[in-house]
């Protein structure tokens, strides 16, 4: 009994020692984040290790490449002057659009046998609505397609739009002679008439905050002038003249007119003069005779 537990004891003591499972455990208690803006923003994470009491804590945060934002126990970048630290805990302070991202805990504890250990925590931004900017041309003429823009980049989640007609909200319904898409904020004529004009203005709104307006704007649905309607209308008239044109054209090219045209101007091509007569020398009589 005593063989045995000599020989127990020892074995205990290498299990104790052993570096098997000795490794720095890291782990975030909300890995999700949302926060108003110009709010403080906590990204928790804790950690614990076998050994090591005083292991090295970094952030970082993951965009289009990897920045670091506490490094060597120190803040970088836009970061410092506006964050904290505690533990592994980073506080960020009045965050803003550009702080949202992944960020990313990392705990190395040397002494550890498993030495690197790290936890991701995402953080979401949230921005209220911003004035929207708004198109609205100041006149059209009856008749023409139009189309009203309306558009908020700055606000997460992305808004919603309304648009208003002398401050009544307008739906769009099988009957009317509009169409709104409250996702992308237009309003679209096929159609303008003289009902249309009016002052409009746009809305966006979102989850976060209190809805804004755009600045109302008139718009005036106009006749067309007289001398429009003068060019317009001898414009198509030229058209129906060179298609008129055009049409005898191909008629005279099936019935043959062309041919024939073609058949006499060959008939009069020129004809070169026949050769002068060859004299016979040996009939020639001479009939006067020189003197010098």
């Amino acid at each position: 009994m005593k063989t045995v537990r000599m020989l127990v004891l020892p074995l205990l003591l290498t299990l104790l020692h052993s570096p098997v499972g000795l490794s720095v455990s890291v782990s975030s208690s909300k890995p999700k984040v949302e926060v108003h803006e110009h709010t403080d923003a906590v990204l928790a994470c804790e950690f614990m290790t076998e050994k090591d009491q005083n292991p090295r804590i970094e952030w970082k945060k993951k965009g289009k490449g990897v920045t670091f934002v506490y490094f060597n126990n120190k803040f970088t970048g836009s970061y410092a002057g506006r964050a904290k630290i505690e533990g592994a805990t980073l506080t960020i302070h009045s965050v803003t659009q550009k702080d949202s991202g992944e960020y990313r805990c990392e705990v190395t504890a040397s002494e550890d046998h498993v030495s690197l250990g790290e936890a991701t925590v995402n953080l979401n931004v949230l921005v209220p609505p911003h004035v929207p900017s708004c198109e609205v041309p100041s006149s059209v003429f009856v008749g023409s397609g139009l189309e009203l823009l309306c558009k908020d980049k700055l606000s997460v989640p992305p808004a919603t739009y309304r648009w208003y007609k002398d401050n009544k909200a307008l739906t769009s319904t099988a009957d009317t002679s509009y169409n709104i898409d409250t996702s992308k904020g237009t309003l679209k004529f096929e159609s303008v008439s003289k009902m249309d004009t009016g002052m409009y203005r746009c809305e966006s709104s979102n989850s976060v905050g209190a809805p804004k307006s755009c600045v109302a704007q008139q718009l005036k649905v106009l006749d067309y002038p007289l001398n429009m309607t003068v060019l317009i209308a001898g414009a198509a008239g030229f058209v129906v003249l060179v298609l008129f044109c055009c049409i005898c054209v191909c008629v005279c090219r099936r019935r043959g007119c062309c041919k024939k045209e073609k058949k006499t101007k060959r008939a009069k091509s020129y004809n070169p003069p026949p050769p002068p007569p060859v004299r016979n020398l040996k009939h020639y009589k001479q009939t006067q005779s020189f003197m010098i």
